[in-house]
């Protein structure tokens, strides 16, 4: 619905909102790692890696934030895990530890988040009982792991007294159309190994970032089209025109959109010449993003490659790029903003500016 933006024929209901939504053609710096470190962090794994490597999106915010609401840990990961471990990277904390990692509410550890056959008053007796002995702990530790363990212990505590993000978790409690609007979730088994391309996880995260969360980190799909690529561009195209539209039109609706920011990118591009197996291997070279809400300036697309799109003739952005722009969308400086790292040097998020077109 922008002139002189053209979408493909499988994203018809994101193509439509594009007043809304930017899309960054121009991509560049990807290192061909087969992880989702760049686009979690800005940086590549050689990063301060000797002290942890860098943390993640989530995890800075984190750490500079802290939680809106103590029972809501700022930093959710919806990825599921994967046999490919990379792809179920939801963003690591890096040099801060465990304490700034994401909460991940998958697996049989969801039930345990509510309280079964004990009152809140036998609860806090454990909990100072813990206290005790953690005090006897710390006297001893030298690592710091007491820190990470104090924070884990004070989530799943704050957790276990409120039901606030035990019901964001549950859509049952969700307006029924508003689930159909969003589609099925359903596991992905396409040719192998991959995140499942579960619609309902992105309603997931709106109703998450409702209810206090800062920061939602998700894997949709198996893109790594080496072989019968179109197939794949159609099946998992429908599902995410369907679900990602819904989330755009869904947020806007509840007067959100403006101060949400959704980013949708992966780790590098797909080769502009197909192979024998009708599929498109790594390209390094140029790759994309689309981004909308966190009141950028949307209805544009920055940047361009050249007519095989094999790399960026007008405008590259730099992978930082991105990221610096979201860090800007959530209102933290990355000219002014460090955070110490193990050794006491301040360590800045990025090094690269916000996309100048996209911010007031």
């Amino acid at each position: 619905n922008v002139p002189g933006i053209q979408i493909c024929e499988v994203f018809p209901k994101l193509a439509s909102l594009m007043d809304k939504a930017v899309v960054i053609r121009s991509i560049v710096g990807c290192r061909g790692g087969h992880d989702g470190l760049q686009c979690l962090t800005g940086w590549d794994g050689n990063s301060l890696r000797n002290l942890g490597g860098r943390p993640s999106i989530g995890s800075a915010v984190a750490r500079l934030y802290g939680p809106v609401d103590p029972s809501v840990p700022p930093f959710v990961g919806l990825a599921a895990t994967t046999r490919h471990v990379p792809w179920s990277d939801p963003g690591q904390s890096g040099f801060l530890g465990s304490a700034y990692s994401p909460f991940k509410p998958d697996g049989p550890g969801m039930q345990n988040m509510t309280l079964k056959g004990i009152s809140f008053d036998r609860l806090a007796d454990r909990r100072q009982l813990l206290s005790k002995l953690d005090t006897m702990r710390r006297d001893i530790d030298i690592s710091g792991t007491m820190e990470g363990m104090d924070a884990f212990g004070q989530r799943a505590l704050d957790v276990l007294t409120s039901s606030k993000l035990v019901d964001a978790l549950d859509l049952s409690k969700e307006d029924p159309n508003v689930v159909a609007r969003y589609g099925d979730g359903k596991p992905y088994n396409y040719q192998y190994d991959g995140a499942p391309t579960c619609n309902d996880q992105l309603l997931m995260a709106r109703r998450l970032v409702e209810a206090g969360v800062r920061v939602v980190s998700l894997s949709y799909g198996r893109w790594d089209s080496h072989g019968e690529n179109f197939d794949l561009v159609r099946d998992h195209g429908g599902k995410l025109d369907q679900c990602l539209s819904a989330l755009v039109t869904d947020l806007d609706e509840r007067g959100m959109l403006d101060d949400v920011a959704i980013a949708v990118w992966g780790e590098f591009g797909r080769t502009p010449k197909i192979n024998g197996n009708a599929g498109r291997d790594h390209w390094t070279k140029v790759s994309c993003a689309w981004l909308a809400g966190g009141g950028l300036k949307t209805g544009q697309a920055i940047g361009a490659t050249n007519r095989l799109g094999e790399e960026a003739v007008e405008r590259p952005v730099d992978m930082q790029e991105v990221v610096a722009t979201l860090y800007h969308t959530m209102g933290i400086d990355t000219h002014s903003t460090t955070i110490a790292d193990p050794t006491g040097r301040p360590q800045f998020l990025v090094n690269s500016d916000p996309i100048a077109e996209l911010i007031s």
